[in-house]
């Protein structure tokens, strides 16, 4: 197995698109990429909402390279949300909503920076930390489906996922 850390906008979308992938065995929302807490506590949503913690909404993805590559990941996730707009992604707007690639090696970091365009802001990091996000956030999309958010934002994207990456997505999603 191996892992991948994203952050592209809210992480109830990349949740929803991530999980529906082939190969793909878990995906947690959560918090990457942002200042250490001075006490030691996991950022909370309210404290990344503020701005303040430089963390940003990210998922952590749990992968069989068997049967979906790392540089299929990163395709996935480059044209399921907007990697040319700095701090926001559609209605969300902020730098926890940033676009972000954390490496967790360097064959990781070199499959990034080849497939990053030159007009994409996406930043490409050391994996350095990752909290789970709170319970309510997890499985989002699958819990409230009917929710406004959930109807207008996610369900295009994965219409977009099932349509440019069917042989990639689970025959049950």
């Amino acid at each position: 197995m191996e892992t991948a850390t994203l952050g592209g906008g809210c992480f109830w979308c990349t949740e929803a698109i991530f999980k529906r992938l082939k190969g793909v065995t878990s995906v947690i929302s959560g918090y990457a990429g942002g200042n250490p807490s001075a006490d030691g506590e996991n950022p909370s949503y309210e404290n990344v909402s503020s701005g303040t913690t430089r963390h940003l909404e990210a998922i952590q993805i749990e992968f069989d390279p068997s049967i979906i590559s790392y540089e299929k990941i990163l395709e996935v996730f480059f044209a399921t949300h907007d990697p040319t707009t700095p701090n926001r992604q559609g209605y969300d707007v902020g730098p926890q909503y940033r676009s972000a690639i954390f490496y967790h090696s360097k064959k990781q970091q070199k499959i990034a920076e080849r497939l990053k365009k030159p007009s994409f802001v996406t930043e490409i990091l050391p994996f350095s930390n990752f909290y789970k996000a709170e319970e309510y956030h997890q499985s989002f999309y699958d819990k409230n489906k009917s929710y406004p958010y959930c109807q207008i934002i996610i369900n295009p994207k994965i219409q977009k996922l099932s349509e440019e990456f069917k042989n990639d997505v689970k025959k049950d999603s």
